[in-house]
């Protein structure tokens, strides 16, 4: 009998079946949906700084732009499956922590293959360009600069031959992607222009995104090493990964302290953004490759995922109670 870690650690077999329900529900949970937080957040930021501080919301530009970067994000994550299957990273990552790192598992499960994923991801990079050309006839041609940028971003993450992710920068292509540009690509898209404010608030959106991606290598580095993948925990080791982390973690303190005293967010936001960095130190504590330490590392992994979605949703009621009125 397999140890009871080899048989939890992958995506369940009874995904596989035919009929098209459960093909939907393949394609649903290939695109890994529990991380679509990292997309939606941003755009709820971005937009709530819209309404509350330059009062400019249309609920239409809302839910096209939340749909454009979810679709986005999918195509994103699942195209990161294929270029991790081609250069070998996935399939000798035995020291993954499913769900969280070592992508969704479903080409080396044989649930899907890496033509069928690919197709997948075609679909959905599809279905936020059109979505993309939609908004660019409602407000303009800013919107195809803006959501080019972070489907390019996200698609060049794992693109062989480019492969962002193993050069490292693919972390500052994703604090990029899946923060500076949402969060302020939706404010423009409501209001038709971009301010010090939303700059502002963008920031430690990117810096705890990031986190979550500097953290999720940690337990990846040996397999990203033997693939060749050169992430900046591979390069730097993760005790490097750590100092990182924290300056990941300082950048979005700092950033949160500069916008409350220049009055972009209210006072007591004080309160949540120092909880939120004792939890990332807390989280980097944690951040250790050593068999003993596995369970410490899945809760810092979960403690960094914690951090940016009650850091997004903090955020919006902060900038909400602020300016609202």
């Amino acid at each position: 009998m397999k140890p009871l870690l080899e048989r939890i650690d992958a995506p369940s077999p009874t995904l596989a079946g035919p009929g098209i329900a459960a093909s939907a529900r393949r394609v649903l949970l290939a695109t890994r949906p529990a991380f679509f937080t990292a997309s939606v957040l941003p755009v709820l930021v971005g937009t709530a700084w819209a309404g509350a501080a330059l009062h400019r919301f249309d609920g239409w530009l809302f839910v096209f732009a939340i749909a454009a970067t979810v679709f986005a994000h999918a195509a994103t994550n699942v195209y990161n499956d294929v270029g991790d299957d081609i250069i070998g990273a996935d399939a000798d990552n035995d020291n993954r922590i499913y769900p969280y790192t070592g992508g969704s598992r479903f080409i080396q499960t044989g649930l899907l293959n890496r033509g069928e994923m690919t197709r997948i991801a075609v679909g959905f990079a599809l279905s936020a360009l059109a979505i993309g050309v939609l908004l660019t006839v409602l407000r303009g041609f800013g919107v195809i600069g803006f959501g080019l940028a972070g489907l390019l971003l996200g698609l060049l993450y794992s693109l062989p031959g480019v492969q962002l992710s193993a050069r490292g920068i693919g972390e500052a292509a994703v604090a990029v992607g899946l923060g500076v540009l949402p969060v302020l690509g939706a404010v423009w898209l409501q209001a038709d222009a971009v301010d010090l404010g939303a700059v502002l608030i963008s920031l430690p959106v990117s810096a705890w995104v990031a986190a979550i991606l500097v953290i999720n290598e940690v337990p990846d580095v040996e397999a990203d090493r033997r693939a060749g993948k050169r992430t900046l925990v591979v390069r730097w080791g993760p005790g490097g990964a750590k100092v990182i982390y924290l300056f990941l973690t300082a950048l979005a303190l700092g950033a949160s302290m500069a916008a409350i005293v220049g009055g972009v967010l209210p006072l007591w936001y004080g309160v949540p953004a120092v909880v939120l960095a004792g939890l990332g130190c807390v989280a980097a504590a944690g951040m250790s490759i050593r068999p003993e330490a596995r369970a410490r590392l899945t809760r810092s992994v979960q403690i960094t995922l914690a951090i940016h979605t009650f850091g997004g949703a903090s955020l919006v009621a902060a900038i909400l109670s602020r300016h609202a009125g």
